[in-house]
């Protein structure tokens, strides 16, 4: 099987925007994201699936919009013949350098938590693999085993579009002390 070759120069990341911060610090934009990754959505269908208010929903569809983290998609024709606002998200928040760092913890550890539930929703048949591991490593070597994974994982997203035919696989990188007491 052919593979397309891996990037040469990895893209750079950049900081965020002052309006992308705020709109990723909220855990319902970030899952309202992670669809729109999937598939284009309507705000009915992410409050469907999301079980929630359409009036929250679109209250956070438009701090995305406005951060331009979601984009309206072209308007389409729903099964009743009403006309359809769908938004897609395009991964471009990959390429944002730590837009969560100076936010609170509880803001920080949305993600994981957002994870949780995606997998859970999913089911444990749908995890394809996982490492679980303990290591002793200082700060420096922390910072490069997370420089050499992103590294791998740029390669990944950047050509992603090349592979939109195949299944989608979501994942999560994290490094946490085991013993806070020993920092």
């Amino acid at each position: 099987m052919d593979y397309a070759p891996f990037m040469t120069e990895p893209r750079r990341r950049r900081p965020a925007t002052p309006a992308e911060a705020k709109a990723l610090g909220h855990p319902l934009r970030l899952r309202i994201m992670r669809m729109c990754l999937l598939e284009e959505l309507t705000n009915k269908q992410l409050a469907d699936r999301l079980d929630r208010d359409p009036g929250t929903v679109l209250h956070h569809v438009r701090q995305l919009v406005s951060a331009g983290l979601l984009k309206p998609a072209p308007v389409r024709t729903g099964a009743s013949g009403a006309l359809e606002k769908p938004y897609k998200a395009d991964n471009e928040t990959w390429w944002l350098d730590g837009p969560l760092a100076g936010a609170d913890a509880e803001t920080r550890f949305a993600p994981i938590e957002i994870f949780q539930e995606e997998i859970r929703a999913a089911g444990p048949e749908s995890v394809a693999v996982h490492e679980k591991f303990l290591l002793h490593l200082s700060p420096d070597e922390i910072e490069e085993l997370d420089r050499r994974i992103l590294a791998v994982l740029d390669e990944y997203v950047a050509t992603d579009h090349e592979r939109a035919d195949r299944p989608a696989v979501g994942g999560i990188f994290v490094l946490h002390l085991a013993d806070p007491k020993r920092r």
